[in-house]
C-alpha cells in the first residue's frame, strides 16, 4: 500500500510571505483591540470619573422667591393639560381653632386632584387668596399688601394632597392696601370673637372656610 507524502524542505518565498500577512494582521488587531480599551472613545473624562446610581434621573427643581406662600415641588417641567376647577379640591387650613390671647393663627391651604388623570394649575402666590371674615365683613386679605407675587405651575396627580409649604402668620389686625408701611392697624375684636378663612387659588375657592376662634 503506497502513501502520498508533502515534500519536506524549504518553502516558496510566496508561502513565506503569506504567513508574514497574515501574523501581521493579527497583530495589528491585537494592538486595535488595546487601543479602543484604553482610550474608550465617546466617553469624556467627567462622564469616566463620575460615579452614576443604576436607574438615576437628573431633575431641575425652580425655588419659589417667597416661600411663604408657594406650593412646595414646583418644577420646571410640568406634565398634563389645565385642571378642570371641577377635578380640583382646594382645602382652607388653620394651625387650630381656639387661639388664646396674643397667639397667632398659622393660616395655611392644600390641592387635590380628584379628577383621574394628571393635570396643570397655577398655585404661585400671585394666584393665592387668603381671606379672614366674620359674618358678611372681610377683616384681612393676603393680596392686600403682598409683596413679590410670583406664578407657578404644578402637576396636580390623582389622590395626591399637595400642602403649602410654609404657613401665613395672621397678625390679627384688619389689611388695607394703605396700611402696609404703618403701625397704624386696628386690632381685630377678640374675646371669643369667631372668624373665618376663605381660600382661593387659581380662582378655585375651597368648598368649607375653616373657623378660628380669638380669645
Amino acid at each position: 500500500m503506497s502513501s502520498i507524502k508533502q515534500p519536506v524542505g524549504r518553502q516558496s518565498s510566496k508561502v513565506y510571505r503569506r504567513r508574514r500577512f497574515v501574523v501581521g494582521l493579527g497583530v495589528l488587531a491585537v494592538l486595535v483591540i488595546l487601543f479602543l480599551i484604553i482610550v474608550q472613545p465617546g466617553v469624556s473624562k467627567s462622564d469616566a470619573d463620575s460615579p452614576k446610581k443604576p436607574g438615576a434621573a437628573t431633575t431641575e427643581t425652580a425655588t419659589p422667591t417667597d416661600a411663604a406662600t408657594a406650593i412646595p415641588e414646583v418644577t420646571t417641567a410640568v406634565d398634563g393639560s389645565a385642571c378642570d376647577p371641577s377635578a380640583v379640591a382646594v382645602a382652607a387650613i388653620t394651625d387650630a381653632t381656639n387661639y388664646a390671647t396674643g397667639v397667632l393663627p398659622q393660616l395655611s391651604l392644600s390641592l387635590t386632584n380628584i379628577g383621574t388623570t394628571a393635570c396643570v394649575i397655577n398655585a404661585g402666590n400671585a394666584q393665592q387668596v387668603f381671606t379672614v371674615m366674620s359674618g358678611e365683613d372681610v377683616y384681612w386679605t393676603s393680596t392686600d399688601c403682598q409683596t413679590n407675587p410670583i406664578d407657578a405651575e404644578v402637576t396636580l396627580k390623582p389622590g395626591v394632597v399637595m400642602p403649602l409649604a410654609t404657613p401665613i402668620s395672621w397678625d390679627r389686625t384688619r389689611s388695607a392696601v394703605d396700611t402696609c408701611q404703618t403701625e397704624t392697624r386696628t386690632a381685630v375684636p377678640a374675646g371669643g370673637a369667631s372668624y373665618y378663612l376663605h381660600v382661593t387659588v387659581d380662582g378655585i375657592e375651597a368648598a368649607d372656610p375653616a373657623l378660628m376662634i380669638l380669645n
